[in-house]
């Protein structure tokens, strides 16, 4: 059988996979791949909206970065665990998708959840592959696990150049309305509703892009070393 997508992109919450990488998804979507993205839960707990609410932004969010689908997997806001049960179900998962390129959460970070995200996630990759591991698939591993990088400062292991693709990130992020700057909100202000963190997202991504001589970029961090095939095929 033939791999039937390119990326699978997971986050915690709805908006972790846009804030994060949504430009590479864009960008990726754009070269041709094949793109999902997975949210572990609904965003349930969120201080602002509801998880309807959530749900509908989703939606729109997947239409504006182009992927396959989107697939909520409807775990506990605030309380899902890495742990058997949790990592079955990402087990079938991966296994029904078959990904070449697995994007998961921050590999530690200011939620809990997405550090339990990112853990569960590699967790699941591995387990995935394991053929003793019964689910009625095919046991399938993913080539590589990549961690986006979110609210903390981490220092990527390479970056991607989203330089032209940075309006399509923004504007799916803007789509989680409910969650961000809007100057007609009546909802509670939290640490990510101002305007100075939707200016943020943006810094990062220039800030990365100086540091690696382009315009705008997204970072990740690697769970192996990175091989080239040549001094040459690197930038």
């Amino acid at each position: 059988m033939d791999k039937q997508l390119d990326i699978l992109a997971f986050g915690a919450h709805p908006d972790d996979v846009e804030l994060g990488c949504g430009g590479t998804i864009a960008k990726q979507v754009n070269l041709g791949n094949k793109i999902g993205i997975v949210d572990l839960t609904r965003g349930e707990l969120g201080t602002r909206g509801s998880a309807e609410i959530r749900d509908k932004e989703a939606a729109l969010a997947a239409q504006i970065l182009g992927v396959e689908f989107r697939h909520c997997m409807g775990f506990k806001d605030g309380f899902f665990q890495n742990d058997e049960a949790h990592q079955m179900e990402l087990v079938k998962i991966i296994r029904e998708y078959r990904p070449s390129i697995v994007l998961a959460n921050a590999v530690s970070d200011r939620h809990p959840d997405h550090k339990k995200g990112s853990d569960l996630v590699s967790s699941a990759c591995f387990l995935a592959g394991l053929p003793k591991i019964k689910t009625g698939q095919e046991a399938w591993r993913p080539d590589v696990v990549y961690h986006y990088i979110q609210f903390e400062e981490i220092e990527p292991n390479f970056v991607v150049d989203v330089s032209d693709f940075m309006s399509i990130k923004m504007e799916a992020v803007k789509a989680f309305r409910s969650q961000f700057f809007d100057a007609s909100s009546k909802e509670p202000e939290t640490i990510i509703s101002s305007q100075e963190f939707l200016d943020s997202v943006y810094y990062r991504a220039a800030n990365l892009g100086r540091l690696s001589r382009v315009k705008l970029a997204e970072g990740f961090t690697t769970e192996k070393l990175l091989v080239s095939e040549s001094l040459t095929s690197l930038k």
